[in-house]
């Protein structure tokens, strides 16, 4: 279906202010100030420490360009006045709850929303809105642990931190895969441990977009290796972490679709990355018949089914207004839109002479670590080993994308001045088709 470009309210930074970056932004170093009564100086104090702090984020909004949170939002205004309520959804969403200040109504369309978009029917999914994408993972898993209590745990070295905290935390056996070299799992590497421990269930992650490269793994092409390796549908559960990809894999054509018409067990998203949301927020959803054996605590009058007690219940509101606010067109727009820019930034970057890798459906822009611990402060960049990437959200414009392109053409001269200073060999962190070294060496 075509879709036709809408109208970009993104505040695009002037020429000026884009041919001079601003620093990073430094501690405040504050303390809580005992405010006077009697004296209204310590109450301007306040306000003056945060309009300050106010101005400061505003001024390096659009240098966040290297962790995965979407910041183009204008609804904040609209829902402000929320704020006067307390709102805690604690318990199952689907309970009646013992209070009027809660938001689940707002939750459960939510659910129903994600339900519909991952094709499982409302009366067979169960889920909530959690803090975030490391409480869905550990919730996802539990549940798992919980089916398949003497399951093996398997993972990819480029999982998220929080698979590998839930393993400690549920004392689960793991077996960590190897990855290929653009991220993505390893699959011999799985088949061959997979075949070592036939004798256990497989608890198995799936990254739908890892945390630094935005690698994808094949979920059918695991599938079908647990079915190789003789594993029946009752004797694994796989948990999927879509934390940033989840939102933009099911509006491209080509992309592999993420469904529980597939027998998995749980998929987990990050509300705040792709979609947008002022506070850290995620959804989880899992089969109904794999939580029906929490307890009731009769005093919330609620099943205890999630991580959390209490929940925050301002973010199923902002979560819901800005799904409706969207809808499937605007959100099928923002991916697309994403991944052509990812993919400007990539050609960019290739054409100057950087190495640079891109996953095919990613958003996530991987290349050769600046030289200069303030210029990656300053544009936020996440950084591993010889590598940096910057993550091309939603509200990142292509003036943007050359404004940091600009500023690191002008960096990369003063780092590499002098001759001898030389950028970093990729080809065993990227691939040798990635590193601009390596295509050297074998053109010479």
């Amino acid at each position: 279906m075509e879709i036709q470009k809408e109208f970009d309210l993104t505040v695009v930074p002037t020429e000026g202010e884009i041919d001079a970056p601003s620093s990073a932004r430094k501690n405040l170093c504050l303390s809580v100030i005992e405010s006077d009564i009697k004296n209204e100086t310590s109450f301007r104090e306040l306000d003056m420490i945060l309009t300050q702090y106010l101005e400061t984020l505003s001024k390096r909004k659009k240098y966040h360009i290297g962790y995965p949170t979407n910041m183009h939002y204008e609804h904040h205004a609209t829902l402000a006045p929320l704020l006067q309520f307390h709102l805690n959804n604690f318990g199952d969403p689907f309970a009646q709850h013992p209070t009027d200040f809660h938001s689940k109504d707002f939750e459960v369309a939510v659910l129903d929303w994600f339900a519909q978009l991952w094709e499982i029917e409302k009366n067979e999914y169960w889920g909530y809105i959690t803090s975030g994408g490391t409480e869905g993972n550990l919730h996802g898993l539990l549940v798992g642990r919980e089916l398949l209590p003497s399951g093996i745990l398997y993972a990819s070295k480029d999982s998220h931190y929080s698979i590998f905290k839930a393993a400690r935390l549920y004392r689960m056996e793991l077996q960590t895969i190897n990855t290929l070299v653009n991220g993505e799992i390893d699959y011999e590497d799985l088949q061959s441990k997979l075949l070592v421990n036939k004798n256990k269930p497989a608890i198995i992650n799936i990254n739908i977009g890892t945390t630094f490269k935005g690698a994808i793994d094949d979920l059918d092409f695991v599938i079908q290796t647990l079915e190789n390796c003789g594993y029946s549908n009752d004797n694994y559960y796989i948990h999927c972490d879509a934390a940033l990809c989840g939102l933009i894999l099911p509006f491209i054509k080509h992309a592999k679709k993420i469904t529980f018409k597939k027998p998995i067990g749980s998929i987990s998203i990050s509300g705040h990355k792709f979609l947008g949301c002022p506070m850290p927020c995620g959804i989880q959803i899992t089969r109904k018949t794999y939580v029906s054996t929490h307890s009731k605590i009769e005093y919330i009058n609620s099943t205890d089914a999630t991580i959390s007690g209490s929940r925050n219940g301002f973010t199923p509101i902002f979560l819901w207004y800005c799904l409706s606010k969207k809808g499937h067109a605007r959100l099928q727009q923002d991916s697309i839109t994403c991944i052509e820019n990812a993919r400007y930034l990539k050609d960019r970057l290739l054409e100057a002479g950087i190495s640079v890798m891109l996953n095919e459906f990613s958003i996530t822009v991987v290349f050769e670590r600046p030289c200069d611990h303030k210029f990656v402060g300053r544009w936020n960049l996440c950084c591993l080993r010889g590598m940096a990437h910057v993550v091309v959200m939603p509200g990142i414009t292509r003036e943007t994308i050359d404004g940091f392109f600009k500023d690191l053409m002008q960096e990369r001269k003063r780092w590499f001045q002098d001759g001898k200073t030389q950028p970093p060999c990729l080809a065993d962190e990227f691939g040798s088709q990635n590193c601009i070294c390596s295509h050297n060496k074998m053109h010479n």
